[in-house]
């Protein structure tokens, strides 16, 4: 057999997927059985009991959460498949964009009673942004009030998904007593005496066909729609086996056309098993999906990978971990072959590094392995200077050498203050936000030198409260904590022009510049743009590249509070020189005071992070949680009906939300479920 032949059926027996879904839809709990049913694991843990494999962090044993994105590796009739499960909660959203960036196929929970909940709704959309094909779960079907049908329809309305059941429930709630397979038109019985190992395949009574009879025929019709030779089959009135449908069903997922549907109850050992058949069936092998493009480092031309072991190596940083102190660097590879003591380029930061070790990695345990190949999800020791993000290609670099898009950066909307006890908590202090910077690019770090504090920004109060209770716990740091405050960012509501000349001796050395800027803002949302005027021919690079970089510079700290300043389009209109005086640091200077000047005149605000909040509640209290909202100064903008409760969203100032959980659980008796989220830095108006 040739090297392309081996290598392709070696890519056609892996599967890289992740979990998503909204907190508490049972993600955790499905990949806890996922692991039990391939042998990876011979207990099942359960979430509530703190006992899961896949929340192996005390905090999250804890809380009951995900918090970190935990990556393992099982085995499933002869597939390979590598699982992320991600977190649900909304401040942990980044551990699910950069799993996601680098998975070829997902599976979304749903709850059968909540459907599509907020947080759902935006793992979905980061899962469109990378073009994944998913299947769907529909967990819990025997909790009361599940409602398979509304789930499918809150699919259609809320993800604009296209759901395409293959499954449907007998009963639902207490009556939940097993599923259809409307591939097979089989009922599955799953044997609770050996936790549903066993699964019982048997024919329709004539009171399930009725009941399959029309889910069945719009599976086909769907399948028809879309494949010619099916459709004249079905037509002239012949009889389709599985084996047709499911490379129908195959054929629309991988498209990304329709979302493959099951259900059952993951506690309960329930419907499992076909999801696992399902990942090997329907989800796409690292071939299958859409090439990743990368840009060459010489010539900046866009090239896409081959997903080959034989091609050179292009891999992405897409976590960064601590392991016993020591840096565990997760990676994908896209193309190419990694040995355990190969010295890699990082393209992003233009160094070279070796790798000593390769691990699989299996939640809180590593399994070492020699050699990784394209496809393969693995974690890398003893890199020194890889981060979230960065390229790795082969070493030395050449006219292969690409680099990949980067993760997206996140902004923090609150911070809080840290004072040490003493100087040597403070020095430890420092050491371990160096480490928890290097995990986690949402999180920010600061020190005010004047009163030594130390001030960390995150995504939200849970976030922030993590990180507290790490440090607490693994490094026995108990710093005085503040208050928890809002992060703020400035911008401009007029255009407006700037002068700045820097005329000054410094150690003897004389240092002049000017520089005249004009600033305009630019929508929400749009950052910066600076650009020059100036005829690049006529001015040294030095000089030129002092100007920029004062420019961006004076950004990070606006005239009003000294906030980072955003969307606004700075033009370097003029420059001029004085000869035998004129330096980059004289530049560097007259630019900050150039961009200072111009954003005093040019009507700063103050923007503060507007947060996203929905409440669910029942209808008696609904009075109550809005009179709540008004009172915090949020703008209600949507109510609605949804399985059996009023739904809430509005939009309000994080400033005003401190203590919001509470005072709602107080106002609605405990009934009230809340989801906050960031939703954009604005002037709430």
């Amino acid at each position: 057999m040739s090297k392309k032949a081996v290598s392709r059926n070696y890519l056609q027996k892996l599967r890289n997927i992740g979990i998503i879904a909204h907190i508490d839809a049972g993600k955790t709990t499905l990949t806890e059985r996922i692991l039990f049913y391939s042998d990876k694991i011979h207990r099942m843990g359960e979430v509530h009991e703190g006992t899961a494999t896949m929340d192996y962090m005390p905090e999250e044993q804890e809380r009951g959460i995900t918090i970190t994105s935990a990556c393992t590796t099982c085995l499933w009739q002869g597939n390979t498949i590598n699982i992320i499960d991600t977190p649900g909660h909304v401040d942990f959203t980044i551990e699910v964009e950069r799993s996601l960036r680098v998975l070829d196929g997902a599976i979304g929970v749903f709850c059968a009673v909540g459907g599509v909940e907020p947080q759902s709704e935006t793992v979905w959309r980061q899962s469109e942004k990378f073009h994944v094909p998913k299947l769907a779960f529909v967990n819990k079907m025997d909790r009361l009030g599940a409602d398979f049908e509304a789930v499918l329809d809150s699919m259609r309305t809320k993800l604009r998904a296209n759901p395409l059941p293959v499954q449907i429930p007998v009963g639902a709630g207490q009556d939940f007593s097993g599923i259809i397979d409307l591939l097979t038109m089989e009922f599955l019985d799953f044997v609770p005496a050996d936790q549903g190992r066993t699964v019982h395949r048997s024919p329709l009574t004539g009171e399930q066909a009725e009941l399959a009879a029309p889910w069945r025929e719009k599976l086909v019709d769907a399948l028809a729609e879309r494949d010619d030779g099916l459709l004249e089959r079905y037509l002239s009135g012949e009889e389709l086996d599985a084996a047709d449908l499911r490379a129908g069903v195959r054929a629309l997922t991988l498209e990304r056309a329709a979302v493959p549907v099951f259900c059952g109850s993951a506690l309960r050992n329930i419907g499992v098993q076909p999801v696992m058949d399902a990942i090997n069936a329907f989800l796409p092998d690292p071939e299958e999906t859409a090439p990743v493009v990368g840009v060459t480092l010489e010539g900046r031309e866009k090239r896409a990978l081959v997903a080959s072991p034989s091609a050179p190596l292009a891999a992405l940083a897409f976590k960064v971990t601590m392991d016993s102190g020591r840096k565990l660097v997760l990676m994908r590879l896209y193309s190419g072959t990694l040995n355990a003591g190969d010295t890699v380029y990082n393209a992003t930061q233009g160094e070279s590094e070796r790798v000593a070790r390769l691990f699989h990695l299996h939640a809180g345990t590593k399994e070492k392995t020699d050699t990784a190949l394209a496809g393969e999800i693995v974690a890398a020791a003893g890199m020194k200077l890889a981060r979230t993000g960065d390229t790795l290609c082969a070493n030395p670099k050449g006219p292969d050498t690409v680099l990949l898009e980067s993760i997206e950066a996140y902004k923090p909307v609150i911070s809080l203050a840290l004072e040490p006890q003493n100087t040597e908590e403070g020095d430890r202090l420092d050491e371990v936000f160096a480490k928890f910077l290097l995990e986690d690019p949402t999180l920010f770090a600061e020190q005010d030198k004047e009163t030594g504090q130390r001030l960390i920004s995150g995504m939200g109060e849970l976030h922030l409260e993590v990180v507290l209770e790490r440090l607490r716990r693994e490094y026995k740091l108990d710093p005085r904590v503040g208050k928890p405050q809002v992060v703020y960012q400035e911008t401009i509501s007029k255009p407006a022009e700037g002068v700045g000349e820097f005329d000054r001796e410094l150690g003897e050395v004389p240092h002049y510049g000017y520089v005249a800027v004009a600033v305009e803002p630019r929508a929400r949302d749009k950052g910066l743009d600076v650009s020059m005027e100036v005829d690049p021919d006529q001015w040294p690079e030095a000089w030129l590249t002092a100007v920029e970089q004062g420019v961006r510079d004076s950004l990070q700290s606006g005239v009003i509070k000294g906030y980072p300043v955003q969307d606004l389009r700075v033009l370097v209109k003029e420059l001029r020189r004085r000869e035998g005086q004129s330096t980059p640091a004289g530049y560097h200077m007259a630019a900050v005071a150039a961009v200072k000047d111009a954003l005093a005149k040019a009507g700063p605000l103050l923007l503060e992070p507007i947060m996203f909040v929905e409440i669910s509640v029942p209808g008696e209290f609904v009075g109550d949680a809005i009179s709540l909202l008004g009172s915090k100064g949020a703008k209600v903008e949507n109510m609605f009906d949804h399985a059996g409760q009023k739904v809430v969203q509005a939009l309000a100032s994080m400033r005003q939300l401190f203590g919001f959980s509470t005072d709602l659980r107080s106002a609605t008796q405990g009934r009230a479920g809340l989801l906050i989220k960031f939703a954009r830095f604005d002037v709430l108006g």
